[in-house]
């Protein structure tokens, strides 16, 4: 089941990646529909999260999205992405995405820099980081 909710997630991804290096925007449904994905998944007891991790991982990715918001200039939409990944992904996972979207983030900036761009899209970066977070889990485990 994993695999399944991981690839359905990566195609949700993908899609707000597409459309952030079109418009510079994320459509709040997409993070919306992560979230209830977590909130879902916790109750059937497919990714074996209870509500309290899932809980515990949207308010570590709230903190974080807030922090990058507030002091890196990460768009509104980028954080809403990042506490729904949090959510599903729980308090320990985010960490490891984020570990993975700053690789990722580090990259995308080089580029921009190179292209003398100011603002770049970040979604590519945060997708980076759930693909590498879903191979070191499904590796590990």
């Amino acid at each position: 089941m994993f695999l399944l909710i991981a690839s359905m997630i990566a195609c949700l991804l993908a899609w707000a990646s597409w459309h952030d290096l079109r418009t510079r925007e994320i459509p709040d449904w997409i993070s919306v529909l992560i979230g209830a994905v977590a909130i879902t998944s916790s109750l059937f007891g497919w990714l074996g999260l209870s509500i309290v991790w899932v809980l515990a991982g949207g308010i570590v990715g709230l903190a974080i999205a807030y922090a990058l918001f507030r002091f890196a200039k990460l768009g509104g939409g980028d954080g809403k992405l990042i506490i729904a990944m949090g959510m599903l992904v729980g308090p320990v996972g985010i960490l490891i995405v984020l570990f993975g979207m700053a690789i990722a983030g580090g990259v995308l900036s080089l580029i921009a820099m190179l292209r003398g761009q100011q603002d770049y899209a970040y979604v590519p970066a945060i997708t980076a980081g759930f693909v590498g977070y879903v191979g070191f889990v499904h590796f590990l485990v």
